[in-house]
């Protein structure tokens, strides 16, 4: 079952509020989330794991700041509205992550650009006459996740007009640095 976007930017903003902060890091440590940072995940971005009344992220410590902070976004999005799939032997790996054919994963995408990307800053740009491009530099965030961002905007009533729609891959794409 999909979640609409209205729950899902909600939730987001809810988390955001209540840890006073957009990074995703942050945000983790705040709801008690485990993170571990794993030398040797060579591709591998992230996973979500719940087990045992634990929630655990691992993240490839390989990758940039601004990365590290998107995949754990992601990650969040997965505890917070997947969690029940993540029970048990069930892990949530990069492997299936960022593959947007599946509602889970563009879920977790979406939750992941509210979670980083603030409106009234993105207001602010819009109204400047930044394009994607500026708004995704001056915002700190990946383009993909801007578009994920604009068009969810779109689908709870806003009308931009978005250059494409991203790769549904699109973080497969991206390999840590290694």
């Amino acid at each position: 079952m999909t979640i609409c976007p209205e729950e899902i930017y909600q939730k987001a903003n809810k988390i955001v509020h209540k840890c006073g902060t957009r990074d995703a890091l942050q945000i983790a440590q705040e709801l008690g989330i485990y993170l571990h940072f794993v030398p040797d995940f060579k591709n591998l971005l992230g996973m979500y794991t719940y087990q045992q009344r634990e929630r655990h992220i691992l993240l490839n410590a390989n990758m940039d700041d601004i990365l590290t902070r998107m995949v754990c976004a992601h990650e969040l999005g997965h505890d917070t509205l997947h969690r029940d799939k993540a029970k048990g032997k069930n892990v949530l790996s990069e492997f299936i992550l960022f593959d947007m054919r599946t509602a889970m994963e563009y879920e977790a995408n979406a939750f992941a650009a509210h979670i980083m990307i603030d409106d009234e800053e993105l207001a602010f740009y819009l109204h400047q006459g930044h394009d994607v491009a500026q708004l995704s530099a001056a915002m700190n965030t990946n383009i993909n996740l801007m578009l994920i961002k604009l068009n969810e905007m779109n689908r709870m009533g806003r009308d931009f007009n978005l250059p494409y729609v991203p790769r549904a891959d699109f973080f497969k794409n991206i390999k840590p640095e290694n």
